[in-house]
């Protein structure tokens, strides 16, 4: 008979077994399924907010899949939007990883959240203030998402995005640093979709701010030419 106040070895065990084994299962989802993500900044507000949890369906892309235009996307900036640098080692490291990955702290600064704005094919234009972006020559209406009081872009530009790469740009234009700001740079701007980490598919935290981020419509006119086929 068991003595009042002291928890048997065996049930000790147990409780140990089954808490491990519900952390195995959150890292394994975490690592292949879905990833939540602390907003760092307000580059995609009113879409997202600093502080927004979201999930990032790591699937989306799997088995053949590419991002299409409209598309939220996480991704690593490291050879893009940072240079490229070794991931640093040790228990500290590892065990602010594992925080990270639990979306328990905001993830670290080479990672970011933008909308993706032209896929590989694409040829994406802007004359500056006053005008909206082109894509393949089709003017893309961005009301839907654009920060209000914002330009679809201060900046001038005129891409064509190399294949397997995007162009991706922020919802508060004139808060974020996107792919206009590295266009003078080696990468020229373009995030490899190989750094994609997921789609952004869910605001799960505060509780007020629960969306579900679906496609944008305003890329529609553009299905069908260029990039990866009908992207509608």
């Amino acid at each position: 008979m068991d003595e009042p106040g002291v928890v048997p070895r065996s049930r000790s065990r147990d409780l140990l077994l089954l808490v491990g084994i519900c952390l195995l299962s959150l890292l394994l989802v975490n690592a292949f399924v879905a990833r939540p993500f602390a907003v760092p900044s307000g580059s995609m507000e009113n879409s997202l907010r600093p502080g927004d949890r979201l999930i990032a369906n790591q699937l989306a892309y799997s088995f053949g899949g590419h991002p299409r235009r409209g598309d939220v996307v996480v991704f690593d900036g490291r050879g893009s939007f940072l240079r490229g640098s070794a991931e640093p080692t040790g228990f500290g490291n590892a065990l602010r990883s594992l925080v990270r990955d639990l979306g328990l702290a905001p993830a670290d600064d080479s990672v970011y959240v933008k909308r993706v704005i032209g896929v590989g094919g694409d040829r994406v234009t802007s004359t500056g203030p006053g005008a909206r972006i082109t894509v393949n020559g089709v003017p893309v209406d961005e009301s839907s998402y654009l920060a209000p009081g914002d330009e679809p872009s201060k900046v001038a530009f005129d891409v064509v995005v190399p294949a397997g790469k995007l162009w991706v740009m922020g919802d508060h234009r004139d808060a974020s640093r996107d792919s206009r700001d590295h266009l003078g740079e080696p990468g020229g701007g373009f995030v490899p979709e190989g750094k994609v980490i997921g789609r952004a598919e869910w605001v799960v935290y505060p509780v007020g701010h629960w969306t579900g981020l679906d496609r944008s419509a305003a890329f529609a006119a553009v299905g069908g030419t260029g990039g990866h086929g009908d992207q509608r």
